[in-house]
């Protein structure tokens, strides 16, 4: 009996497979779109080689992710992804990473060092004007992270939509839930002390000024110079908290 149920454990992972695998393949091919229909079901699971069952599954995992609209008695149609849902996604997958808010940051700095230049080559005028606005609220929410945090993740943000870059976009919005923690926490972790919160407020200023020079490499080191100094002073700040006090006779 266990065997039977591995059995078809496996034909189902193998035939949902091949059914992401066609969507996949369709839409790289630019021969789905958002708005068209899928073939009807019974065709589509003849042409698959997979059993109505699992097709519907598969068709179920995919409308979850927000790339299929299931309507009754219509069909299933294609829809335009939302970042918001695939980031749910992804952040259910890499929460329990060891090290996960370490790790995201990584990327962080790869997706914003390369998002910077393209801005500064990229970015509009009213780009410019919505990375500036950002300078005032997180100027302002210094002594709070639970606001300091998203107001931090705001400037960022804004950097990555100024290079215009869908693809960069995307991938940054599925992992923001994971980015507006690790600023929550980063800011919970140095808003007591004004070296740290001071250089912030510099630090972000000078970023975007060279953003608005439209100097790549000026922005580029501007923002991994914010990186490496932010990162400094809070290990300063977490050895001066652990270090043993000095005897004094």
């Amino acid at each position: 009996m266990l065997d039977i149920v591995r059995s078809n454990n496996d034909e189902t992972q193998s035939g949902a497979a091949r059914v992401f695998t066609f969507f996949r393949d369709r839409l790289l091919a630019g021969e789905l779109r958002a708005g068209d229909r899928l073939l009807p079901e019974r065709e589509l699971a003849l042409a698959l080689g997979v059993s109505r069952p699992v097709l519907r599954e598969a068709l179920r995992s995919l409308a979850m992710l927000g790339l299929l609209d299931i309507q009754h008695g219509r069909g299933a149609f294609v829809r335009a992804a939302d970042a918001s849902v695939l980031g749910q996604a992804l952040t259910l997958c890499l929460a329990p990473e060891p090290n996960i808010l370490d790790d995201v940051l990584q990327a962080r700095i790869a997706i914003e060092c390369q998002a910077i230049r393209l801005a500064c080559e990229r970015a509009s005028e009213r780009d410019l004007q919505a990375i500036a606005g950002t300078l005032d609220t997180l100027v302002d929410s210094l002594d709070d992270p639970e606001r300091g945090g998203p107001a931090d993740y705001a400037f960022h943000s804004a950097i990555v939509r100024a290079s215009n870059s869908g693809s960069l976009m995307k991938i940054y919005e599925a992992i923001s839930p994971l980015l507006m923690q690790s600023h929550v926490e980063r800011r919970r972790d140095t808003f007591r002390e004004p070296a740290i919160t001071t250089h912030l407020v510099d630090a972000h200023r000078e970023v975007f000024l060279s953003l608005a020079r439209r100097d790549p490499d000026a922005a580029e080191r501007r923002l991994r110079e914010h990186f490496l100094i932010g990162d400094d002073l809070r290990r300063k700040n977490l050895i001066s908290t652990y270090q043993p006090k000095e005897q004094h006779s």
